[in-house]
């Protein structure tokens, strides 16, 4: 059987510019795509997401979500809040198994969740 190794979601964004500079305020370097097509990676640690540019973005109807495994979402959750990204930022919370989350939507409507172990 073949071994999967990593996987980069491809995110749907309306202005490729404004997404580069979206994420990098989210602490991900962001390399533009350089050839004809607007699309570029953002890359933290060992993730890697995908930002390509598609006409008509419906932010309210965007379907794009991804879960981040982290170390602690509450640094997470301050680090973006201090940034003052745009979109929209839910504050983490205890769940019943056992991880801390939280969730941050772009302005292109992609969800981010992420979660850290509870501590203790």
């Amino acid at each position: 059987m073949v071994t999967f190794r990593s996987v980069s979601p491809v995110l749907p964004v309306g202005d490729i510019t404004a997404a580069i500079g979206h994420y990098r305020t989210l602490g991900f370097a962001v390399t533009a795509y350089e050839g004809a097509e607007p699309y570029a990676f953002a890359r933290r640690g060992d993730v890697e997401l995908h930002l390509a540019q598609v006409d008509e973005i419906e932010p309210s109807r965007s379907l794009v979500s991804v879960y981040l495994y982290i170390d602690d979402a509450d640094a997470l959750a301050a680090e973006w809040a201090a940034a003052g990204a745009d979109g929209r930022f839910v504050a983490p919370v205890d769940t019943p198994y056992g991880l801390r989350e939280g969730a941050h939507v772009d302005t292109d409507g992609n969800l981010l969740r992420y979660g850290s172990p509870l501590k203790g």
